[in-house]
């Protein structure tokens, strides 16, 4: 099974500043990776001796649009943002990615090359698996298949819902729509009930001034599902959250119909 050699740049598809930064994983950070639980312990021992961590500064493109994949990445710490660009110019984000988070399955199974741009909102600790190594597991370890499974159900989820919003582009619906997504606690069970975040990197999610990002959470907050602390939000009501995201992708529905 291949093990990452810090002397032979192990994330290649990386650029130079992340692969300078390379390093293994720690215990505290294997202890933050959610599929490992799922394996023997011999499949795991193998696993824990292929991964390694990047260190991401803000902005550095962990994927790039074009490129092969040779890992599976996963967010130890920090915030990721998945985009691609317009014909026009302009740039679609579909989604970010939190702490926990393990992204671009489908594009190792298929060993195609990626479709988006992965790219660091801050600094980021980065893990990657190694493509062969996570083709092992697929073929060894049933754990490993049934949270990849988990995995790609939930992100078809994810995508069906932003697609909807987007249509919608109702403000208000697209940040609870936003927030509900970055607290799933299969995606990204890292988060738990804070989500380090700043209303810059909110708004950069879910394409709005920072502005109209205010006043949308100002609103979440005042019905009480959420609290805007010093760094980030607190999810105090998920169930309520869904439920106003849900309400206001109705109204914005009514409100197109009837224009």
């Amino acid at each position: 099974m291949p093990h990452g050699n810090l002397n032979q740049s192990p994330l290649g598809s990386l650029g130079n500043s992340i692969k300078d930064r390379v390093r293994p994983a720690n215990a505290a950070e294997l202890d933050g990776i959610p599929w490992l639980p799922t394996l023997t312990p011999a499949e795991r021992r193998r696993a824990e001796a292929a991964l390694v961590v990047g260190e991401a500064e803000p902005g550095d493109l962990v994927c790039r649009v074009g490129r092969s994949p040779t890992y599976w990445f996963g967010v130890v710490e920090g915030l990721l943002k998945m985009s691609n660009d317009n014909a026009d110019g302009g740039s679609v984000t579909y989604t970010g990615v939190p702490p926990g988070g393990w992204f671009g399955e489908g594009t190792v199974m298929k060993r195609e090359p990626y479709r988006y741009n992965i790219q660091a909102l801050r600094r980021s600790v980065v893990a990657g698996l190694p493509i062969e190594s996570f083709h092992w597991l697929l073929d060894h370890s049933i754990g490993f298949n049934r949270f990849v499974m988990n995995q790609l159900n939930e992100r078809l989820g994810q995508f069906i819902a932003a697609l909807e919003i987007d249509r919608l582009n109702n403000p208000d619906a697209r940040v609870a729509r936003n927030l509900v997504s970055l607290f799933n606690p299969v995606l990204y069970p890292g988060v738990g009930e804070v989500l380090r975040i700043t209303q810059q990197e909110l708004a950069y999610l879910v394409g709005l001034s920072r502005q109209r990002v205010n006043e949308a959470l100002n609103g979440l907050s005042a019905q009480g599902l959420i609290r805007v602390e010093y760094g980030g939000l607190r999810v105090l009501d998920l169930p309520g959250l869904r439920a106003t995201a849900m309400s206001n992708k109705k109204n914005a529905s009514a409100e197109t119909e009837t224009s």
